[in-house]
């Protein structure tokens, strides 16, 4: 589909990666990873030809459609919700014109008889292509997608540029997805959407038969509904297959073994360069000396493997509060005549950390308001316990920074014990690199407001912590030091996000809030997963045994079907179940020995030996192929099983 051909690029006279080949197949599912900078998103642009490369070239298939959701919001306005996403319906929008204007002209009564049926011809064909295109189920299309990334029905008559700027990257999002392009590229796509829109997205990407190449600092989404990695790295881009969870296992070992290399190629250039300067005068030693300059210059320095992980930052201890956090008693709150909350009581106990999840608009945001004091709610009362102190986190907080102070005067502010160093640090974990620590706040772009918005929390001696999409603006690193420092923070926190994989460690409890209901669930993000998806499968078969209680059959009658099915299922089943039981002990084999070469790997005195250790990593990188060839096998397997089954249904 797409031939990179000797690419390259570079920004103020550093390349960002030179000469690179890759091609990209049909059905691809990539997920596109590199650190900040590295040049993710000019790819994307250079892909869809808003950006020129240094050299080489992009050689596309011929009509390659290409779909792109950038990570900076794109605004629509002027039609409704409807008109605006049925724009991306193009061919089928040419067809219809073309239609009406066919039409017009047959209502023409000069039109002689030769041209009138030549009219009817075009008008069926028009028809024929119409119906390929499914053109009379398109406003049902358009309704699937949207209510799937979580507009309501009274959404559909609203005006676009009536929605704020997540919801404006949703409709932006409807139109690729209904235009359905040979190749989508999403630069950040879960950003803006709830878990309930996420996994609806899931669903339609993991079906979605065209090409997929994703940025995504959200691992859960990524590993979701990508089957290779494309990562910058050194200057150079490389695919690797299987999910981003089996690269970062790779991009580990790699980072064993390539310290190792460097550890030892240091070594030898030292010894090198004492032979040099203990012999260079000795004339018996010329040749060999020279020899060795000679050497110095051919040899390619290796570069130490790159850190993420720089800072293991923990909150400053507080003070302990009450037993009780925070009493909420009837709580209501409306905006106009819509009522939000509908008299919701609990109390949260000192060290809970609730996740809040839900569906945008139904009220998470307006009762973490609530519970921070920033918003008092239309009826009822919320107590915040004995001793307790608030530090609260949402990305409109920004605004209320000084914009006269630069990102270290502002932090200081709330944490003038820290010395300069650690608060450097710190802003650099969170993205803020080198003289960017002296920008004044006014200069800054929303994202980064908000990130230092994020350290005045984290440099907070609260004991209760709301915060509202911490993640947004945070790449992976930053992610994972925010994630481990909440881990540890031994007050309660309360947390708006949709962010699963940041959620599923930290959050021991979900409360879950759609319009006119909320309900606590005592586990982890996983668990309400499991729980919502097992009740959704209850709904599903008390509506199967509804049905068959309505069928007019006796229970002894059923159980005979039921009986029967199950000996047909048996026997069309067993050649296949036998098939994946053999894939299964195998993959368990090769399980094995890829551990056995990770634990060979990890151990330094297999460096001793350079012949040994390139044979283990050979081995060890044959091992993966294999096992990932395996599983894609198993999954295949199971597929058929799943088509074979689903015949044998009541």
């Amino acid at each position: 589909m797409i031939d990179i051909v000797n690419l390259s690029l570079q920004f103020s006279g550093e390349y960002l990666y030179k000469n690179v080949n890759l091609k990209i197949n049909s059905g691809d599912k990539i997920a596109l990873v590199g650190s900040n900078g590295s040049g993710k998103s000019s790819l994307f642009k250079m892909l869809i030809g808003q950006l020129q490369p240094e050299s080489g070239k992009i050689i596309k298939q011929k009509k390659l459609s290409l779909g792109y959701l950038p990570q900076d919001i794109i605004y629509h306005s002027g039609n409704l919700l409807l008109d605006e996403v049925r724009l991306a319906a193009v061919d089928i929008i040419n067809l219809q014109d073309k239609e009406k204007e066919i039409l017009s002209e047959l209502e023409d009564t000069s039109v002689d008889e030769e041209t009138h049926e030549e009219l009817i011809y075009q008008l069926g064909t028009i028809h024929h292509r119409l119906e390929e295109l499914d053109s009379y189920k398109l406003d049902t299309k358009i309704g699937v997608i949207l209510k799937g990334l979580g507009f309501s029905d009274d959404d559909f008559e609203k005006k676009s540029d009536e929605f704020s700027g997540g919801w404006q990257m949703r409709i932006a999002l409807a139109k690729i997805l209904l235009a359905y392009p040979d190749i989508i590229l999403l630069d950040e796509p879960t950003n803006h959407l709830d878990i309930d829109s996420q996994k609806w997205l899931v669903n339609f990407l993991q079906d979605y038969r065209g090409s997929i190449i994703v940025i995504s600092h959200d691992r859960f989404f990524v590993n979701q509904i990508t089957n290779r990695t494309l990562e910058i790295f050194l200057g150079t881009i490389s695919i690797y297959r299987g999910k981003y969870d089996d690269y970062l296992e790779y991009k580990k070992n790699r980072g064993i073994e390539l310290e190792h290399r460097v550890i030892l190629q240091q070594k030898k250039l030292k010894e090198t360069k004492l032979f040099i300067e203990r012999f260079r005068y000795k004339a018996t030693k010329a040749k060999q000396v020279q020899s060795r300059i000679k050497q110095l210059d051919k040899i390619e320095l290796l570069e130490a493997p790159d850190t993420e992980e720089t800072l293991d930052f923990k909150f400053d201890e507080a003070p302990p509060g009450g037993k009780i956090a925070c009493t909420l008693q009837n709580i209501h709150h409306a905006y106009s005549t819509k009522e939000i909350i509908s008299g919701y009581s609990c109390e949260i106990e000192r060290g809970q950390k609730i996740a809040f999840v839900g569906p945008n608009g139904a009220g998470k945001t307006t009762l973490a308001k609530i519970i921070a004091g920033v918003l008092k709610p239309t009826l009822g009362e919320c107590t915040i316990g004995y001793n307790t102190s608030i530090a609260y986190y949402a990305q409109d907080i920004a605004d209320s920074l000084d914009d006269e102070l630069d990102v270290i005067e502002t932090l200081t502010t709330f944490a003038e014990e820290k010395t300069l160093a650690q608060l450097r640090s710190l802003a650099g974990v969170f993205l803020f690199s080198g003289d960017d620590v002296f920008k004044k706040i006014g200069v800054l772009s929303g994202g980064e407001k908000s990130r230092v918005s994020l350290l005045k929390v984290m440099l907070s001696k609260a004991n209760l912590l709301v915060f509202d999409e911490p993640t947004n603006h945070l790449d992976i690193s930053s992610k994972t030091i925010l994630q481990k420092a909440l881990i540890d923070f031994g007050g309660t926190i309360i947390l708006v996000s949709h962010d699963i994989d940041f959620l599923a460690p930290i959050a021991h409890k979900i409360l879950e809030i759609h319009p006119g209901s909320i309900r606590m669930y005592n586990g982890n993000i996983h668990y309400y997963i499991e729980k919502k998806e097992e009740e959704a499968q209850q709904a599903v078969e008390a509506g199967k045994k509804s049905e068959q209680d309505n069928s007019g059959l006796s229970r002894k009658e059923i159980k005979r079907i039921e009986a029967e099915l199950r000996q047909k299922k048996f026997r069309s089943t067993k050649g296949i179940v036998e098939k994946i039981q053999g894939i299964e002990n195998a993959i368990e084999k090769t399980e094995v020995k890829v551990k056995e070469c990770e634990s060979l790997l990890s151990d330094p005195e297999t460096y001793a030996n350079p012949q040994a250790s390139k044979d283990i990593t050979t081995q060890y990188q044959q091992s993966k192929k294999e096992l990932q060839n395996l599983l894609e096998e198993w999954e295949k397997l199971h597929g058929s099983l799943a088509e074979i089954e689903k015949q044998f249904e009541l």
